[in-house]
């Protein structure tokens, strides 16, 4: 990163400067740091088996996450959900760490901090090649070793250095778990046996299809049973709620988008006339920035590109939509630009990269920056000038040089010397970082570059339209006060009814509304059969009722009706089937059933399908049944239907030449699952307190 990169990386940058130079402070002090207690128990977040979530310090790790990831895409409620579950990791697995008295010594040191997952490496990757530069990091480190700026250092303690810590702990457990993984020689003489047997049966069955559903009754009794036997299948481990709503639109009508056009093109004969583009747009305002430089063709996308590229300087291409914005662009000039540029430098700074604060006045940075001009004109070396003058850390140790970026990668005096210039132009720039001794070495690809200002304006919701919408919605729920009420009267507008399922109390979003916060809290603030007054919702407003509070806990029988019904039916079923049958050979069944004698060959006790049938491992189980060779067996009631099975053979596969090792490793994995599974384990079992709710 440079401290001469354009104003939208500025804040990245300090935020990653002090990280690694703070960073390197403190592990060269081998200072320790404890996490402050400043607030009191109303602030408490949650707790893991009594171990307190600060709110204050659960921030502070949020806005760091934000920091560092939002620009990728992040959003506030992935970041939060994550950093809580991050948080509810470290304390559960911590505990057992510390039982188990893991340490990382003085050794380990050094790779924690220089190896694969060092907290340096975002910050000493090289940009081009993708490369950690671990020497650079060191050297970094040599540099800043005198530093006392503490606050600094126990903020990088306490959100680099000691997670960084903590992870190399917590793969040490986990290694410890996973390395676990000997398989005894009887288990895999079994694995082998079990997947080179196969076996042969013939089989009659009757599908449950036989039997029409219309006929079979399933009671809440029979259900209430059937989950009481299976109680932690049937579990549900959070609260969850459902709700119905309608929502009444608030987004920009026709006539608002008329009035934001008419607004835009009252301005156009201005726009076209005006000598000061930059002035004009400041005054009057618009939804795009006004970028005081050049871009190439290929740089610039916009709608229209080709017609506003077609343009004479000075002429006005518009208005056109983009996005919900009202544009016009004017074409302010032309030049042939190369689309990269290398240049070396050396900064004298006027504020403090860490800081921001005032490092020395403008006619000390000028002067400066012009007495090194004259020291490389009279023949001194550059880069032993850059060496002893330049404060910024992104290319010093390059001899100040940046090697080949594209238009638009540095703040714009910067970029225009740059592009503007011949090659071996040599000069003073000032920035808002200092004054700059610059010296183009090489251009890249010379082609048309343009100049344009875009006066755009938004199409936005009158009062008018957002008045009205929250006047109907106002309305409605004014008469909507249970659920039937609610359909009726949807039904009666002609507004859609849509439903809200299973949201559970921390969540940010409902399916089909996004980001929906404050109606997630108002459902959980609320009642079974409560109605909701309109809650804005992005450009609607929403009138929600509460359906089902779904407790944590077994399943209520209504709640587990859809899920288990059919299996409760197939069981019904099977005894009717079971209790028509007649005969001791499988001709006779078959007979009785009216159907055929059919043969499953070479089933694989590994792999239990039966071929035309899909998964049955009752069925292929019994097929290995040394007792049934001779004898039919038992009814057994399988997904599909009823079987009854004879055997004919058992018999052994050959074994593939690396099917064993295939076999080692597939247990390997299931142990390494296993295990992982285990740490959720420790999850379930702990005493967790989620005060998320009332914060969030």
């Amino acid at each position: 990163m440079s401290v001469i990169q354009s104003i939208r990386d500025k804040g990245a940058w300090i935020i990653f400067a002090i990280i690694a130079l703070a960073l390197i402070a403190f592990i060269l002090q081998d200072s320790s740091f404890s996490r402050g207690r400043g607030m009191s128990d109303m602030n408490d977040l949650g707790s893991v088996n009594g171990q307190k979530i600060e709110r204050a310090d659960f921030e502070e790790k949020v806005s760091m996450q934000e920091r560092m990831y939002g620009a990728q895409g992040f959003q506030r409620d992935q970041i939060l959900a994550g950093v809580w579950n991050q948080e509810v990791d470290r304390l559960v697995t911590g505990e057992e760490i510390e039982k188990l008295g893991i340490q990382v010594g003085k050794k380990e040191l050094d790779e924690v901090l220089f190896g694969e997952n060092s907290p340096f490496r975002q910050e000493f990757t090289d940009p081009e090649t993708g490369i950690f530069k671990v020497e650079d990091a060191k050297k970094a480190l040599d540099q800043i070793k005198k530093s006392k700026n503490a606050e600094q250092q126990n903020t990088i303690a306490k959100y680099y250095i000691e997670p960084a810590l903590e992870n190399a702990k917590r793969n040490k457990f986990v290694a410890l778990v996973q390395k676990n993984d000997f398989i005894p020689s009887w288990m895999m003489d079994k694995m082998m046996a079990d997947n080179s047997a196969t076996a042969s049966f013939e089989y009659v069955m009757v599908p449950y299809q036989t039997i029409s559903d219309s006929s079979i009754k399933v009671t809440d009794a029979d259900i209430e049973s059937y989950i009481k036997k299976r109680a932690k299948e049937y579990t549900r481990e959070e609260e969850v709620r459902n709700i119905i709503y309608t929502y009444f639109s608030a987004a920009p009508t026709s006539q608002d988008s008329l009035e934001a056009l008419n607004a835009v093109l009252a301005l156009k004969s201005e726009f076209q006339t005006t000598s000061d583009a930059k002035a004009f747009l400041g005054r009057v305002g618009s939804e795009m920035p006004f970028y005081d430089s050049y871009f190439s063709k290929n740089k610039i996308q916009v709608p229209n590109k080709d017609s506003i590229l077609k343009l004479s300087v000075g002429q006005v291409f518009g208005p056109y939509l983009d996005g919900d914005n009202y544009v016009m662009a004017k074409l302010l000039g032309t030049k042939v630009w190369p689309d990269s540029a290398k240049v070396r430098h050396i900064l004298i700074g006027t504020v403090d990269a860490a800081t921001q604060q005032p490092k020395r006045s403008d006619d000390e940075a000028k002067k400066l920056a012009d007495s090194i001009a004259a020291l490389v004109k009279s023949g001194q070396s550059f880069d032993d000038l850059c060496v002893r003058f330049s404060e910024d850390a992104g290319s010093k140790d390059k001899g100040g040089v940046y090697d080949f970026f594209e238009q638009g990668r540095m703040v714009t005096e910067f970029n225009d010397f740059s592009f503007d210039n011949p090659v071996g132009t040599k000069g003073v720039v000032k920035t808002n970082f200092g004054y700059h001794y610059i010296e183009v070495l090489g251009h890249r690809n010379p082609q048309p570059a343009y100049k344009i200002a875009y006066l755009g304006k938004q199409i936005n919701a009158s009062n008018e339209t957002v008045g009205n919408a929250n006047t109907a919605a106002a309305q409605f729920a004014a008469k909507a006060k249970n659920k039937k009420l609610f359909e009726d009267e949807a039904e009666k507008n002609n507004l859609p009814t849509m439903f809200g399922v299973d949201i559970k109390k921390n969540d940010f979003t409902i399916a089909g509304l996004g980001n929906s916060r404050q109606l997630v809290r108002w459902v959980y603030e609320s009642k079974d059969g409560a109605v909701s007054e309109p809650i804005e919702v992005g450009d609607r407003y929403v009138v929600a009722l509460v359906t089902a509070i779904n407790k944590k806990g077994s399943l209520a029988v209504g709640d587990a009706k859809f899920m288990v019904e059919n299996y409760i039916r197939n069981e019904k079923k099977a005894q009717q089937i079971i209790a028509k049958a007649k005969g001791n050979t499988l001709t006779e069944l078959a007979n009785n059933f009216n159907t055929d004698v059919l043969l499953a060959d070479s089933v694989s006790f590994g792999t239990p399908f039966i071929p035309g049938i899909g998964a049955e491992s009752k069925v292929a189980g019994a097929g290995f049944n040394k007792e049934l060779q001779a004898k039919v067996s038992k009814p057994i009631a399988g997904n599909a239907g009823v079987f009854f099975i004879q055997g004919k053979t058992i018999a052994a596969k050959p074994m593939l030449g690396n099917e064993s090792d295939n076999i080692r490793q597939g247990l390997i994995q299931s142990q390494r699952m296993a295990a992982f599974r285990g740490f959720e384990s420790l999850k379930k079992v702990a005493n967790i307190k989620d005060n998320r709710f009332m914060f969030y």
